[in-house]
């Protein structure tokens, strides 16, 4: 005779039913649970609301309801996980995540001042051989340094004036001290660079800042990289990491080939501990004619399993922070006297043509647009795609979307476009108050009106330019915290309830998954998380810091607290 498991808290109906079904030999092993959460809140997005537990079988979910009917799928063999309070969610997700972080490089992610850069760039130094190029790596942002600026060429140059410097911030930038200006031929006489902006200081000399098309005259020495198998290692490291921070699911925003066949190497290793959606990269030329060849090379659009799978293409019209596309000029001094207005990387003609020829060859498109007129190009190209052939559902998406703007949301709706969101202003918000001064900085992405006006959207950290943590999205958009301006414009915070849905049933519709994942529904993939404290209902800040006690990714456990 097979008995259930433990039952001592069943109530004493179902307990003889469940005696008299094994006497009866009405229950078999292989039809239990392999393991069963009670004890609640689990939160599952779904109809039912928050329950009391969940059973996971294979990697299915199947059952989800009150205590007593969870604990029907007890078996012998079955895991009985008492949550005690704490909350089950739906496994969250990031939907514009580059890397980790970290690498080769001078190390910046614990620098709190211009003179913990300097000494953390003069440590590397000393033990470099003179005229040796020093490259950083890109996991900082001045808005965590007590001075909330950059570090510039005079700076750099105190900390290594006989070693060409490259000090990478986030994706879009580079600083160069003398020595690397020199290197590399850049002085006052160096010509503009469209879709780029050589940086000066207000005397006119070089600053050393090379912003987007502009870190183009910067070759970077090759080989101080790890080795594929290395970096095949490192990726699985990552992945884990982000599973210990209740991560099951992340969206690569534009990766190579290379990438994402070591990731499918990963898969079938056995070591890919969360699911990837996958899109690739754009030529950074813009050209429509390396983009045919581009599309050629790569995957068919939806290519892949439930592990990993190809989801579109990226492209890209602005700048980042400090290049962001906008209708009204930055505020000064980097208005420039009213004439700077941000960066467009990519002329409008052949932006336009390639989303075209991307959607002749089937392929999504998804869109890098920091401001609003960064934002009036994507829908412009967008409609003209759609007229040749309806992009209205496909979900096709606008990545970032910093600074909408009210009469951009009826094309939005028109076009059944996406917003893929991230929590830049938590660690940027100083830089972009200088940058756009204080109202249009507030504003940057206001997930509660994106959600107003019918636009799905979900969340992620554009990590490495935002730090990796998926709770510091969940504390800043709750909140609109940021790390070292306070509170910005708490009328577009959103519940606790809508954050979570858009970290995961907002993803999961983004990545067409939303019959498989996102909630936690019978039948559905059994992608959760066990938090340290109840989600719901524990006080403020407590998102910013939350543990994560239990990740699973298809009923395998990949972190245990």
């Amino acid at each position: 005779m097979i008995l259930r498991a433990p039952l001592r808290h069943a109530p004493p109906v179902l307990v003889f039913v469940l005696f008299a079904a094994a006497w009866l030999g009405c229950t078999d092993a292989s039809d239990m649970a392999d393991i069963v959460f009670v004890g609640g809140p689990v939160v599952t997005l779904e109809d039912v609301g928050v329950v009391d537990g969940i059973a996971v079988r294979g990697d299915r979910i199947v059952a989800v309801g009150a205590e007593a009917e969870v604990r029907s799928w007890v078996g012998p063999e079955t895991r009985v996980v008492d949550l005690d309070g704490r909350s089950l969610l739906p496994g969250l997700a990031d939907n514009h995540f580059h890397s980790i972080g970290g690498g080769p490089g001078v190390d910046l992610s614990g620098a709190r001042s211009i003179q913990d850069v300097l000494d953390a760039i003069r440590t590397v130094a000393s033990g470099t051989p003179v005229g040796d190029v020093i490259v950083t790596n890109s996991d900082w942002h001045e808005g965590q340094l007590a001075e909330q600026r950059l570090p510039y060429r005079d700076d750099l140059d105190l900390a290594a004036p006989d070693h060409p410097l490259v000090v990478v911030r986030g994706g879009h930038e580079y600083i160069l001290n003398s020595a690397a200006l020199s290197r590399w031929g850049i002085d006052g006489s160096t010509p503009a660079v469209e879709g780029g902006r050589i940086g000066r200081y207000s005397d006119g000399r070089l600053n050393g800042e090379l912003v987007d098309r502009a870190k183009g005259l910067v070759e970077l020495p090759e080989g101080s990289g790890p080795d594929r198998a290395e970096a095949k290692d490192a990726l699985a490291e990552a992945y884990s990491v982000l599973n210990r921070r209740g991560l099951t699911a992340v969206r690569h925003p534009g990766g190579s080939l290379d990438q994402y066949d070591m990731i499918q190497e990963l898969r079938d290793e056995g070591r890919l501990s969360l699911r990837i959606e996958y899109l690739f990269r754009a030529p950074r030329s813009g050209s429509p004619g390396e983009l045919r060849e581009a599309i050629a090379s790569w995957p068919t659009e939806g290519a892949g399993d439930q592990w990993i799978r190809v989801g579109g293409v990226k492209l890209g019209v602005d700048g980042g922070f400090e290049g962001g596309l906008m209708r009204e000029p930055y505020e000064e001094p980097w208005g420039e006297g009213g004439t700077f207005y941000g960066l467009q990387t990519v002329p409008r003609d052949p932006f336009i043509e390639s989303v075209v020829e991307l959607r002749r060859a089937g392929r999504r498109v998804a869109t890098h647009a920091v401001g609003d007129a960064a934002i009036d190009l994507v829908l412009d190209a967008y409609e003209v795609a759609d007229r040749e052939a309806p992009i209205q559902g496909r979900r096709w998406v606008i990545e970032h979307g910093f600074i909408p703007r009210e009469d951009q949301f009826d094309r939005m709706r028109a076009l059944e476009l996406l917003v893929s969101a991230q929590d830049h202003l938590y660690l940027a918000a100083p830089s972009l108050v200088d940058y756009w001064g204080g109202e249009r900085a507030a504003w940057t992405t206001p997930v509660r009106a994106y959600m107003e006006a019918g636009i799905p959207v979900s969340l992620g950290t554009d990590s490495p330019v935002v730090p990796y943590d998926p709770w510091w999205v969940l504390h800043h958009f709750t909140t609109r915290g940021t790390i070292s301006a306070g509170v910005l414009d708490d009328d577009q915070a959103v519940t606790r309830l809508q954050a979570l849905r858009a970290a995961s049933e907002g993803y999961a519709f983004l990545v067409f998954a939303e019959e498989e994942r996102g909630t936690l529904g019978v039948g559905k993939l059994a992608d959760l998380i066990v938090t340290a404290e109840d989600y719901l209902e524990c006080p403020d800040p407590c998102l910013e810091t939350m543990e994560v006690d239990l990740t699973m990714v298809g009923g395998r456990i990949v972190w245990e607290r």
